[in-house]
């Protein structure tokens, strides 16, 4: 095999470097050397970590506590969704009552979620980055196909465009331009995105601080939707004529088209989606336990806000008429400020509200972002890893940040606005879908590689059926991009192929793959050398594994 660490050269002793899915082994280290004030060890081929885990983070070892994770997880969920998403779902699902048993079919779905994502954490508290390390740990052979994979979509990808656009239109809207060019709202957009990304690099405690301001912020503006919902309900706004009308009959009109139910629920999957942000900041937890704080803390966060959107909802249908709110698209939330506090607040305050959402989404992308590149850097699979995995200059996922600050500026400002941009947006959802995917099912084989090496099971333990509740949801999360639209094969929000991104996103799945066959087993075959870890261990506390060529006379490079 071309693909050869430590463990396969002759003479030389094992050692593992880090957790992993098996029973820790030692032995005579293998190589150690002093460069540069790091200590250098060959890996353990028989090891399924690529990354070592960092005794301490260099990021912070306190950095979240139970209040932070609340507001991170909020922000991520809580973004433009819940103001634009009710119309759309009256429209697919037909009546409210549907509508409202939808949203508590969102909130299961990502409770189940979060209950295998939890488990993960508990197999591997030491390891930052989420999808990045579960995908390592699950799917261990063959040798750094995910990783790579994961690598590529995980950096190349990593654009936040649309939501700067978004940031852009409602902070200009509120600001009284109703009509901006392209340009200006690039502008903006990446203005917005250039502040949120210097508060992330600058200190990760302030961006928290910060982060937990908006929290509340959101947390107020929805607050405040449900509380005057409740008084609509109660009769208190006297031009609203039977705000009660939409509840009589709650199921009247309810629609049983299959391809609008569907749609539904991936809209639904995105109004919750960042409900497991926290967990990429898993060894950024103080207190005494950690592990504990996270498990009451992310399913609260995904019950307050569940239950908030329910409610905002029931507000909607309160005070604005059904039929308005099926032909509204995404200005549901408009129609309702506009019902019941008049013009002004619908054309103004909503607005400013939808921007401070969208910006509070910015920051706790960008948080949760930079830590998953930076983890991708520690694995080897790019170059580099000693800078990828530096917390310098600040304490903070410095190149991660930078990178992903670059990509979105080139992503907004270099697609023409229509087909170019939507594309460009679309094709980080399929791919994306095919690692969450993985990542539900590769549990099952990793407690199957646990039980294998003799290991007990994890502290915490999803219920099987909300993991295959999950793969199920996740499966049809694949496969609806291929159902036409309704407007026919050209009908989606591209004048082309509907289904042109996924496509191309598989096509890119499969170039990852040839990618990775050339440079672990061709390239070595034919010009003669091996691959070997080396695990390195700097001063600051970071820790991460180069991959170095070692030739048959014993050169590295």
């Amino acid at each position: 095999m071309s693909v050869q660490c430590a463990a396969d050269l002759p003479s030389v002793g094992v050692r593992r470097t880090s957790d992993a899915s098996y029973e820790e082994k030692a032995s005579t280290p293998s190589s150690q050397e002093k460069n540069d004030g790091a200590f250098v060890q060959e890996n353990d081929a028989s090891s399924v970590t690529v990354a070592p885990t960092e005794a301490v983070s260099p990021l912070g070892s306190s950095n979240l506590n139970w209040f932070g994770i609340l507001a991170l997880n909020i922000n991520m969920m809580i973004g433009t969704g819940i103001f634009s998403t009710g119309g759309s779902l009256l429209a697919s699902l037909g009546s409210p009552g549907f509508v409202l048993l939808f949203w508590v079919l969102g909130l299961l779905i990502a409770l189940s979620g979060l209950a295998v994502y939890l488990e993960f954490v508990h197999l591997f508290p030491g390891r930052a980055g989420g999808e990045v390390v579960w995908l390592e740990q699950a799917y261990a052979k063959p040798r750094y196909l995910f990783p790579a994979a994961f690598a590529f979509f995980s950096v190349a990808l990593s654009f936040a465009s649309s939501n700067c656009i978004v940031l852009a239109t409602y902070l200009l809207y509120a600001c009284g331009n109703n009509n901006p060019s392209d340009w200006l709202m690039r502008g903006v957009g990446i203005a917005g995105y250039t502040v949120a990304s210097l508060c992330v690099l600058v200190s990760t405690k302030l961006v928290l601080r910060i982060n937990e301001v908006l929290g509340v912020c959101k947390l107020i503006a929805l607050g405040f939707i449900v509380i005057s919902g409740f008084v609509v309900m109660a009769g208190g706004v006297k031009h609203i004529e039977d705000p009660l009308a939409a509840f009589r009959d709650p199921f009247a009109g309810t629609l049983g088209d299959g391809n609008a139910i569907a749609n539904a629920i991936i809209k639904l999957n995105f109004a919750f989606g960042g409900y497991y942000q926290a967990l990429n900041l898993s060894n950024e937890i103080g207190g005494k336990n950690p592990l504990k704080t996270l498990r009451w803390t992310t399913p609260l966060a995904v019950i307050i806000v569940g239950t908030l959107y329910i409610f905002a909802t029931m507000a909607y249908f309160a005070a604005v008429p059904l039929e308005k709110i099926k032909s509204s698209g995404t200005l549901v939330a408009a129609l309702y400020f506009t019902e019941v506090f008049g013009e002004r607040a619908g054309a103004r305050v909503l607005p400013a509200l939808v921007a401070i959402s969208a910006f509070g989404n910015l920051v706790a992308v960008l948080i949760g972002q930079s830590r998953i590149v930076r983890e991708i850097g520690r694995q080897g699979v790019l170059p580099y890893p000693r800078i990828w995995a530096s917390p310098r200059p600040f304490n903070t996922p410095a190149l991660g940040i930078f990178v992903t600050w670059v990509i979105t500026v080139i992503m907004t400002i270099a697609p023409p606005a229509g087909d170019a941009f939507n594309f460009v947006v679309d094709l980080q959802s399929y791919p994306s879908n095919v690692f969450t995917l993985l990542s539900f099912a590769g549990i099952f084989f990793i407690r199957r590689q646990r039980k294998r090496a003799g290991l007990p099971p994890s502290g915490y333990r999803a219920w099987a059926v909300a993991i295959i509740f999950r793969i199920a949801i996740s499966l049809l999360l694949m496969i609806m991009p291929w159902v036409p639209p309704k407007a026919g094969i050209y009908g989606g929000d591209v004048s082309f192929l509907y289904c042109t991104y996924a496509i191309v996103g598989i096509g890119l799945l499969v170039l990852c793959v040839a990618y990775w066959y050339i440079w672990v087993h061709v390239l070595p075959k034919y010009r003669g050398y091996q691959i070997v870890e080396e695990v390195v261990y700097e001063e600051d506390g970071s820790a991460f594994t180069r991959l170095t060529k070692v030739w048959a006379d014993g050169r590295r490079s």
